[in-house]
């Protein structure tokens, strides 16, 4: 917030807890995290790490079959998408993108697994819905390393950990995830425990829907001693 002020820009918080001013380029994005991690008395790169959820799906124009970055005016084909990619990597810590790519862009993304999945962790969320089908589909195809798992997104628990167990199974990582229109229940972090998965993605720490599930995990790393 204090990088933003200085910088006079709208410092308002969305409904995931983070900040979405009206920047110049998505990398700038990236810069002022980046930014805010040292700022902030923090070791960008040791202590702090990035990781991107893209939404390519929300840009992508079908007809096309371009990414289109309507900020930047900028029309981007898969090839484009993995340079970029590939180009923020170099530059900054990141360690994961989640939704590089449009979710049946099936071909680009295993373009972009093969370009960077040795070293970045490639998350598949529209691309895998939660469903067994589709996450075999990638398995099959060597489609991303990763998946982001969603209750309700499937729909019930044990189709959940039918597709934790085939992630896994498969030495894919497992990312357990909240969704925006979160409440105070705080499950999503006994079953990224209890299920063994390495991360949890739930948004920041500046909204109770969001803090209740942090102050969980810490209930639970008591509980265990």
């Amino acid at each position: 917030e204090k990088v933003l002020k200085k910088l006079k820009l709208n410092t308002n918080i969305g409904n995931e807890g983070g900040y979405a001013p009206d920047l110049k380029n998505d990398e700038q994005v990236l810069f002022l995290v980046n930014k805010a991690i040292n700022q902030a008395g923090y070791r960008s790169g040791q202590q702090v790490k990035l990781a991107l959820d893209v939404a390519a799906a929300e840009f992508y124009n079908k007809d096309n079959q371009s990414y289109e970055l309507k900020s930047e005016r900028r029309k981007l084909s898969t090839d484009d998408m993995i340079k970029m990619y590939k180009a923020w990597v170099r530059k900054f810590p990141i360690i994961s993108i989640e939704d590089g790519l449009d979710q049946d862009d099936w071909e680009g993304w295993e373009q972009l697994t093969t370009a960077m999945g040795r070293k970045t962790m490639l998350v598949g969320d529209d691309l895998f819905v939660t469903d067994v089908e589709r996450l075999g589909k990638g398995i099959a195809n060597n489609v991303a390393n990763a998946i982001l798992i969603k209750v309700n997104q499937i729909g019930t628990v044990s189709e959940t950990v039918d597709a934790i167990r085939l992630a896994q199974k498969s030495k894919y990582k497992v990312v357990i995830s909240h969704r925006s229109g979160e409440t105070t229940d705080d499950f999503i972090s006994d079953l990224a425990v209890g299920s063994g998965a390495e991360f949890i993605k739930t948004g920041s720490t500046s909204r109770g829907e969001r803090v209740v599930k942090y102050n969980r995990l810490m209930e639970i790393e008591d509980e265990l001693k």
